[in-house]
């Protein structure tokens, strides 16, 4: 996601009006969650701010200092979580679906079948149990990827299975895995259950974070005019932007106090307090305060840019 996460921690993103990390935060919210751990790294103070800005939740929060992998992300936890049920969640994937089923006690891993397995762990069930896990396969023998949605009814055997994982200097890739922690909770005779999400939106690419947008624009349905241009619904415009001569839409998300004029957009997510300016941009992302003049392109403009060739 460069250039944008050389400035915004990628839960931080933006997507169909909101923060990647708020709809996670809403999901949990409804599942009656009050008690949440954040595991942060770059920037991890603005996504703490964020959370204890917008949420009414009892927040703590660990630094990941060095980048050692989900296994130790996870396992920095340990102190702050206990060994209660534990949920695990990603902060750069969005869930939609009904969540009450690992709610009810035992261990389910989300998953969801993908045309690219090789970009994601990977589980292989058989008789509605799973057998194995491999992180990013190079020839995968499945096509259930894990989302990044993880429930596990005894953390305390979650963090022994990673204190093994990482005391024994266990790593695939170079990280230490929580597939690998996962794996050996498996092998120690522990029943893991893999439940298919009903919506999963991957927000780790440009092409995906876009793609998410839109089928987030929706189901959220929109009806926006504005004197002067054309809106084609759905998008998602903050109230304090400022549109003048455009076209907008459809699938556009347009952050606070954003300047569009003698534009055509489309199928694109714009940043807060930015400026386009006799554009046609067709599946672009511009980042917060970019400027952007003069140009028929598809740009991934990063925070304070600018593109002019007017």
């Amino acid at each position: 996601m460069r250039p944008h996460t050389h400035t915004v921690p990628k839960p931080l993103l933006r997507v169909a009006g909101k923060a990647v990390l708020g709809y996670i935060l809403d999901e949990i919210v409804d599942m009656g969650i009050r008690e949440v751990v954040l595991i942060v790294g770059y920037r991890g103070r603005n996504i703490v701010g964020y959370v204890e800005e917008n949420y009414d939740l009892d927040v703590s929060f660990v630094e990941q200092t060095e980048r050692l992998g989900l296994g130790h992300a996870v396992y920095l936890a340990r102190d702050l979580v206990g060994g209660g049920p534990v949920l695990v969640m990603l902060g750069d994937t969005i869930f939609k679906g009904d969540f009450t089923r690992i709610a009810g006690g035992g261990n389910h891993l989300g998953v969801k079948r993908v045309p690219d397995p090789e970009r994601f762990g990977v589980v292989e069930v058989e008789n509605g149990r799973i057998v194995s896990l491999v992180e990013k396969p190079a020839e995968p023998r499945s096509d259930l990827a894990l989302v990044g949605i993880y429930s596990i009814e005894d953390g305390a055997k979650l963090f022994e299975a990673l204190e093994a994982v990482i005391s024994g200097g266990r790593k695939t890739r170079g990280e230490y895995q929580l597939t690998d922690a996962l794996n050996l909770m498996i092998d120690w005779g522990i029943d893991l259950e893999a439940f298919e999400v009903e919506r999963w939106y991957d927000c780790g690419k440009p092409e995906t974070l876009l793609e998410t947008n839109r089928e987030l624009l929706k189901m959220a349905g929109s009806k926006v005019s504005v004197p002067g241009s054309i809106i084609i619904d759905p998008v998602n415009i903050a109230e304090d932007v400022e549109i003048a001569s455009s076209v907008v839409g459809p699938y556009v998300s347009i952050s606070g106090r954003t300047v569009v004029r003698n534009s055509i957009i489309k199928n694109s997510i714009l940043g807060s307090n930015a400026l386009v300016e006799d554009a046609l941009l067709d599946s672009s992302l511009i980042g917060d305060s970019a400027v952007v003049r003069g140009i028929f392109k598809k740009l991934n403009v990063g925070d304070s840019s600018e593109v002019d060739f007017s």
